[in-house]
């Protein structure tokens, strides 16, 4: 076991593409003294910030945790900031992730702006009259009602917004003022879904403290929970990111939400 002290500033270094070794996120493991865990489980953005949890972090996790031979156990506990997870190792080679009940927020705006009246605003005309084409306001950010923007907590914030193809989708731009609006004090992850039917869609996630990623194994998890609940998708859901595929099951309200991908290793290495 090793001593590990979480530096910001290392923590950026190591996770440039140029510089360092290049990645979204760091995970460590440490020991526990929750008896109803294995392991702790800590996840730290490419800026060095420390977030709740990580759902494809935590398919890598279960795969080191075997290869390393640091348990056997299968299905393994880890505590987290959000709680515990359940990882499963598969026959297959792939993991599923147990990521818990999500939180569903009954309106799109979590949070009132400091001072603000109520949570969001719905633009009206000057006469004080519902616009014929009204929108949704988010400080700054004037959103499209055809978004059908929702709000998921699994443990960590999702925004996801239903568009018509997500190869054009706003990514960088709307995902980054939305990501950092006001209306989230702690930041939030923003998914641009494509439903292509229902039982597939296509994802682009822009990631808090990451900007946009190949992969988001909890955002693809928020993305189709969105979709359940807006009556759009089915409960077995193949969710296409610019990684690769996943697998998401959601059996619906007070159930747990399954994630299920491969982990491969890439490659390994040491730091003086």
């Amino acid at each position: 076991q090793q001593k590990f002290i979480a530096d910001a500033t290392l923590i950026q270094q190591w996770a440039d593409r140029h510089t360092g070794i290049g990645f979204d996120q760091l995970l460590l493991v440490e020991t526990t003294k929750n008896p109803q865990a294995d392991f702790v489980y800590r996840i730290f953005n490419a800026d060095g910030g420390e977030v709740e949890q990580c759902g494809n972090g935590a398919r890598c996790l279960a795969k080191f945790l075997h290869d390393e031979k640091l348990t056997e156990k299968n299905p393994i506990v880890v505590e987290t900031l959000a709680g515990l997870l359940e990882l499963k190792l598969e026959n297959d080679g792939n993991v599923t992730v147990n990521l818990g009940v999500p939180v569903i927020c009954s309106h799109p705006f979590p949070h009132p702006l400091p001072g603000g009246e109520g949570i969001g605003n719905s633009r009206r005309s000057a006469q004080g009259a519902p616009a014929t084409e009204p929108t949704f306001d988010i400080g700054s950010v004037a959103l499209d009602p055809t978004y059908n923007p929702t709000y998921i907590d699994i443990g960590n914030p999702h925004y996801v917004l239903i568009i018509d193809n997500i190869t054009n989708a706003p990514v960088q731009t709307l995902g980054s003022e939305l990501s950092n609006n006001p209306y989230f004090p702690n930041r939030t992850n923003v998914e641009f879904m494509q439903i292509v039917n229902s039982h597939h869609i296509r994802l682009r996630v822009y990631e808090r403290g990451a900007g946009e990623t190949q992969a988001c194994g909890s955002g693809a998890c928020a993305a189709v929970i969105a979709g359940r609940t807006l009556k759009k998708l089915d409960e077995n859901v193949t969710v296409d990111l610019p990684g690769g595929k996943l697998q998401v099951s959601w059996q619906g309200e007070n159930k747990p939400v399954f994630l299920t991908g491969p982990a491969i290793t890439v490659y390994k290495g040491t730091i003086p």
